[in-house]
C-alpha cells in the first residue's frame, strides 16, 4: 500500500518588472486531491483527504453508505465546493477544467419519465456550437452518434428513455458524458442493480474508453469488480483510509475499518457493501 501522493511538480521562473516570478507545472496526475474537506453545516463529510491518480488509470472508490465517495466526485466536477483544501485536475483548479471531465451520475438521480430520446440525451452532452436556440453542428451531431456507437446503443436513438433496461439507461448516461471526449470520466455507482453480463459489458466500454487514454474513477459497492479491473483503488469513509494497488489495499484489516460489519459475501464469491440510495430525480440532464 503507497502512501497518499501530492502532485509531481517543477519549477520554473522568469522576469516581469525586473521582479522574478516563480511558478510550478504540474505532471502526470489526472487528478491531486489536496488537504480536501467538505462540510454539509454542522456536518462534515470529508477531511484532509490527500492522494493523487495517474492519467490513464481506473481508479475505483469504495466505502460504506455516507462515506463521502459521492462527494468526492462532485467536488472535482464541481457539484460540491470544498470547504478546505482544493482539487486539481491536470495540474489547474478543476473548477477550470470542467469541459474536460464527463461526468455518469447515478440513476436515481435522473427523472426516466421526462419526455426524451436516446439522442436527445447524449445531444445534452455537447454545447451548441452556434448559439444555444441554433441547434448543434455537424460535428457535435458526428459526435454523439460516435458516442451511441460506442456504448451500442446506435440503433435505440430514437426511443424513449423511459423505455429503457437497466443497462441501457447506464450506457445512455455513458454515450452523454463521452460525447464530447473527455479526458477524465467519473462514474457515481454505475453498477448498481445490474446483472454480471451487464455489469461485464459496461466494464468492457469502460477498459475500451481507457486504451485511448482517458482516466476514469468509479464510485461502486462491488468490491469484486474492484479488484479485478482497476488500477488503483481508495478507501474513503469521511477521510481517505488507504489507497493503491487493489492487492495492497483490499486487505481485512483496511475494509474492516471502512466497513465494519457492512460486507456482504455471495456464494460466488463476490463481496459487495450494503448501501441504499434516497434521492430525488431530476431531469435526464441533471447531474
Amino acid at each position: 500500500m503507497r502512501a497518499p501522493t501530492l502532485p509531481e511538480a517543477h519549477g520554473h521562473a522568469h522576469s516581469r518588472d525586473g521582479q522574478t516570478h516563480a511558478h510550478e507545472v504540474y505532471t502526470h496526475q489526472a487528478v491531486a486531491f489536496q488537504n480536501v474537506g467538505v462540510e454539509y453545516g454542522p456536518t462534515v463529510a470529508l477531511h484532509g483527504v490527500s492522494f493523487s491518480i495517474e492519467n490513464g488509470s481506473f481508479s475505483g472508490i469504495i466505502g460504506p453508505n455516507g462515506g463521502g465517495k459521492s462527494t468526492l466526485l462532485k467536488t472535482i466536477v464541481g457539484l460540491v465546493n470544498p470547504t478546505h483544501g482544493q482539487v486539481l485536475v491536470d495540474g489547474r483548479p478543476s473548477h477550470r477544467m470542467r469541459r474536460t471531465i464527463g461526468f455518469v451520475p447515478q440513476l436515481e438521480q435522473v427523472d426516466w419519465n421526462f419526455p426524451a430520446t436516446v439522442w436527445d440525451v447524449v445531444m445534452m452532452g455537447l454545447t451548441p456550437s452556434r448559439g444555444l436556440f441554433r441547434g448543434h453542428s455537424k460535428a457535435n451531431r458526428d459526435a454523439a452518434a460516435e458516442a451511441l456507437a460506442t456504448v451500442d446503443l446506435a440503433d435505440l436513438r430514437q426511443r424513449g428513455i423511459g423505455e429503457l433496461s437497466g443497462g441501457q439507461r447506464r450506457r445512455v448516461l455513458l454515450a452523454r458524458a463521452i460525447a464530447s471526449k473527455p479526458s477524465l470520466l467519473l462514474l457515481d455507482e454505475p453498477l448498481t442493480g445490474l446483472d454480471p453480463s451487464a455489469q461485464h459489458r459496461f466494464l468492457d466500454i469502460i477498459d475500451a474508453l481507457r486504451e485511448v487514454g482517458t482516466t476514469v474513477l468509479m464510485c461502486t459497492h462491488n468490491l469484486t469488480c474492484v479488484s479485478a479491473r482497476a488500477s488503483d483503488v481508495a478507501v474513503i469513509n469521511g477521510q481517505l483510509i488507504a489507497y493503491g494497488p487493489p492487492d495492497e489495499v483490499l486487505l481485512e484489516s483496511v475494509l474492516a475499518d471502512a466497513f465494519g460489519h457492512q460486507l456482504v459475501v455471495h456464494a460466488s464469491g463476490e463481496a459487495f457493501a450494503l448501501h441504499h440510495h434516497d434521492h430525488r430525480p431530476g431531469w435526464p440532464g441533471r447531474q
